[in-house]
């Protein structure tokens, strides 16, 4: 009372003090304060008075403080110097970087230590293992009733984790969530969230218990002294440092967390893989990774799904980091058989993956034309399971949508594992084989401590058996004793000197009541004795052998597994789907490809457009925009690149299988929706491209007769807005560009029948940048008509027809070039009629043409050859109305360079021939339009 009257009377004392100090301020005379500030006036001098006190009150306990601190200063040597302290002892010169960096340092090891990172021998955070220790300690067992959260939450808070309510109860509900940990460690009863992200229920409304695989794997041991307790936050209770885990929990369930500078993020696994694997250890110490794997293969994720691959496995159990790809399991069921409609369904999701997120994000998808082919989706999921049911439109194909799917959303996703552990008071970061080593070396110590305990417990428990039985066999003299003995002191030290006995023997003796003096209690006693020294032999033989502590572990893992263990959930496939593109659903097969003058493509089966006989008519290529004409046809596989060249030498690329498939009457799908292409670009030419071999070149020849040679692994990497190919002049285009060897040769043509035959190892390669040199010397009005090459594998018989003298003109064996006239003539001349010439000159006449007609296209053939000898190719025809004819290349008469040639296709109501192309031999019917 005396204390609380002093401050009072202290506090009053103060703001007396400082009102009088307030009111002692100077203040302006209010004529001198203009009218508009008058009603400021308060707190101008509410603000004065802040900046005028600029001492602070001082409490007499801490002038009394700074008294006790000047006296022990001076009592030390310190002394005052012009009134004031000098330094002294309490002030402890430090560089700031030095003493940031151990600050800093110490609260990063207090983090990791005492919150993010679990320890690898019980694999727990110390909040999970301080709610799973208040759980046991309020016997909160398996087979007892549930009890609120929230009791449990409040004993934590209590005695041993000293933070907020929230963080504990968010740990505990994810020990029950049964998507989130593989093994769930607490029994939740009421709703304790989903996996669509639903927040469990507040503390106050759900209840919890522990699992029965909790109390047998971290809790069955805890009261044999087999880890050790540490004082609690207050240091009132004791809690333990480490629960006695007998599997490797972190691998079980793994671990996520995040701390200062450093995180960790361990998968689960199936307990009883991991129980073989960690057999398979104890029996073979140096057993390698391989082998291991073959026990335990890879993570088993609690929502299942697919593995995709075992690269990323293989990465992180050997060096504690990988990158693993999880994909959802999915199903494809017809839903209406009549229009071929059929539907995605999606059974299961990646760990760690929102369902309902998933399904927004493919609606959104779908709203915004990312992926294409889904006309509903809808989540069917229930107790039952995960559905989640996507209707595909007509004709849409599913492997296709869900590829897209999955690489643009969360149904296949990875999961980065850093397998960081607290070893040794340490941060590290391990290997599969390192934390279960870790694992062993803490079980061996557990099992030590625990078989110690237990001898100790025998040993003292047969030391009072011995000495009852004793008594026992004295029964008569132990009454005598204890009826003579005034106290019990006295009776205990009478038995102790009568018959040899401790202090614990004769208590244990007089404890003895009477109904135990019978001759079966005392064979009871005997009994007991026995068992106790044959308890206490085995437990000097396990403590003597390290190969029976082993194998005490092996057998406690493997009853927990035969007990507790449950099938795999997550499906292992050999595929690695890192990197998921369509071309990896796609099968590689034969297309023929169509492109029109104006810019159209379309994909087809080689055998859309039929064979035909020469000299007919022919059939429609299909429907065509006005005033457009098929320019090209050509025969790939889907999973080739295209490069495509347009007139103003930027060369693009793409996957052929992008284009869309489509029947011999559609009119296909405009370039420029495939293509970055400007304003009136127009594609000229197109190579597919298998493979960018550097021994490969790109053969380029303009309208203007310019040619150059470009490697083929320049092209490679084409941005989507393309690249510089050719550098042209004004007036000129980017025509022909041919893929070639420098063995190869090259023949090109001009419209006015002009040819020049090369190697094209006498050209030397130029950058993409460059214009190149004139391959022909082209007469006024005449342009470049075509070229093609002469692949290498026909040179050595080519050079000996060409060295033999006399025969040239006259050989009719392959290979042949293949003279195609806008006017639909075409013959087939040898090669052998031609000697070879460099570039940049008139040429050789190849085809006499009429005033009237220009030479449309020229090709190799010859390179398939059927079992007569004879060509086995085809070649297809393009009028200028759209009519396509297909001919055999045999069909076309062989002839010499001054012949007039063949009719190839009757144009008299279709116009001019407007392109050909060369194709090899498919099997077809055989048709025939008039």
């Amino acid at each position: 009372m005396a204390l609380s009257a002093g401050l009072l009377r202290f506090t009053s004392a103060s703001l007396l003090l400082l009102r009088r100090r307030r009111l002692a301020l100077p203040i302006a005379p209010l004529s001198d304060l203009r009218l508009g500030f008058s009603v400021d006036v308060p707190r101008f001098l509410s603000t004065s008075a802040r900046r005028a006190s600029v001492r602070p009150v001082k409490s007499r306990r801490k002038e009394r403080e700074e008294e006790l601190s000047r006296a022990e200063a001076t009592a030390e040597g310190g002394g005052e110097v012009n009134g004031r302290l000098s330094v002294n002892e309490r002030i402890v010169p430090m560089e700031l970087h030095k003493e940031a960096t151990e600050a800093y340092m110490a609260y990063a090891m207090s983090v990791l230590l005492g919150r993010a990172l679990p320890d690898v021998r019980d694999g727990l955070k110390p909040v999970h293992r301080r709610i799973l220790f208040a759980m046991h300690e309020l016997g909160l067992s398996s087979r007892k009733p549930f009890k609120k959260c929230a009791r449990v939450v409040g004993e934590v808070l209590g005695k041993f984790h000293p933070h907020g309510d929230t963080a504990v109860y968010d740990s505990l509900v994810r020990m029950a969530q049964d998507f989130s940990l593989r093994f769930p460690l607490i029994r939740g009863h009421g709703n304790f969230g989903s996996i669509d992200a639903d927040p469990a229920a507040a503390m106050r409304y759900t209840e919890c218990r522990l699992e029965a695989l909790t109390e047998a794997m971290l809790l069955a041991d805890l009261d044999q002294n087999t880890v050790d307790f540490v004082p609690n936050f207050d240091a009132s209770q004791k809690e333990p440092s480490l629960l006695p885990a007998r599997v490797p929990t972190l691998l079980l369930n793994g671990s996520s967390g995040i701390a200062v500078g450093m995180a960790t993020n361990v998968p689960p696994h199936n307990l009883g893989e991991l129980v073989d694997a960690l057999s398979a250890l104890i029996n073979n110490p140096e057993a390698t990774l391989q082998e291991l794997l073959e026990y335990m293969p890879g993570p088993d994720f609690p929502t299942g799904g697919l593995i995709m691959g075992n690269l990323g496995i293989l990465e992180a159990y050997r060096t504690g980091r990988g990158r693993i790809i999880v994909r959802g399991k999915t199903d494809v069921e017809l839903i209406d058989p009549k229009y071929n409609r059929s539907a995605i369904i999606i059974k299961e999701v990646p760990y760690q993956t929102n369902k309902s997120a998933l399904v927004e994000k493919i609606a959104e998808l779908v709203e915004s034309k990312s992926i294409e082919g889904i006309s509903d989706i809808r989540d069917e999921s229930d107790r039952s399971g995960m559905r989640v049911v996507i209707e595909l439109k007509r004709g849409a194909d599913p492997s296709l949508v869900l590829n897209n799917i999955c690489r643009l959303t969360t149904l296949q996703s990875s999961f980065s594992c850093n397998m960081v552990g607290i070893l040794d008071g340490q941060p590290k970061l391990m290997g599969l084989k390192e934390i279960l080593q870790a694992f062993l070396d803490f079980r061996c110590s557990v099992i030590e401590r625990r078989a110690r305990f237990k001898l100790s417990q025998a040993q003292d428990r047969k030391h009072i058996v011995e000495g009852i039985i004793v008594g026992l066999d004295n029964l008569d003299a132990v009454i005598r004793i204890i009826k003579e003995t005034t106290n019990n002191a006295t009776a205990s030290d009478a038995l102790e000197k009568e018959f040899g006995l401790s202090g614990k023997q004769a208590e244990a003796l007089m404890d003895i009541t009477l109904r135990r003096l019978n001759a079966l209690e005392r064979k009871k006693f005997v009994d007991e004795g026995k068992l106790l020294s044959e308890e206490i032999s085995k437990l000097n033989e396990l403590l003597s052998s390290k190969k029976l502590i082993f194998e005490l572990i092996k057998q406690e893992a493997v009853d927990i597994k035969n007990k507790f263990g449950t099938p795999r959930r997550s499906t292992l496939e050999d595929s690695d789907g890192s990197q998921l593109e369509d071309i990896d659903v796609i099968p590689n097969e034969e297309i023929l490809l169509g492109f029109s003058e104006k810019g159209y493509a379309k994909r087809m089966k080689p055998n859309t457009v039929n064979l035909q006989h020469r000299g007919t008519i022919g059939r429609s290529v299909g429907k065509m925009r006005v005033n457009d004409l098929m320019s090209d046809f050509l025969v790939c596989c889907t999973h080739d690149h295209l490069l495509y060249f347009s007139d103003k030498g930027i060369v693009y690329s793409a996957r052929a299988y992008k284009i869309p498939e489509c029947t011999r009457n559609a009119a296909g799908t405009p370039l420029i929706q495939l293509l970055s292409l400007s304003e009136g670009e127009r594609i000229t030419s197109v190579v597919p491209v298998s493979e960018f071999a550097g021994d490969q070149y790109l053969l380029m020849l303009t309208v203007n007769g310019y040619m150059k040679k470009v490697p083929l692994n320049v092209f490679s990497a084409i941005r989507q807005t393309g690249i510089i190919a050719i550098q042209l002049v004004p007036g000129d285009e980017l025509k022909w560009v041919r893929r070639c060897g420098d063995d190869d040769l090259v023949a090109i043509a001009s419209q006015n029948g002009m040819v020049i035959l090369n190697s094209c190892n006498t050209l030397r390669a130029y950058g993409r940048k460059t214009r190149g040199l004139h391959a022909m010397k082209l007469k006024e009005g005449d342009k470049m008509a075509s070229m093609d090459i002469i692949p290498a594998a026909m040179q050595m018989d080519l050079q000996t027809k060409l060295d033999t003298s006399g025969s040239r003109g006259k050989e009719l064996r392959p290979p042949w070039l293949l003279f195609v006239s806008e006017g639909g003539l075409g013959k087939r001349v040898p090669i052998s009629s031609f000697r070879l010439s460099n570039f940049n000159r008139v040429g050789l006449i190849g085809y006499k043409l009429p005033p009237d007609d220009r030479l449309a296209a020229v090709y190799v053939v010859g390179f398939s050859l059927a079992e007569d000898g004879e060509s086995d190719e085809q070649v297809v025809l393009v009028s200028q109305s759209g009519t396509i004819n297909r001919i055999k290349v045999r069909d076309i008469s062989i002839q010499s360079r001054y012949a007039r040639g063949v009719i190839l296709m009757r144009l008299e109501h279709t116009g001019r021939i407007q392109s050909a192309s060369l194709i090899s031999g498919v099997e077809a019917d055989p048709e025939v339009d008039e």
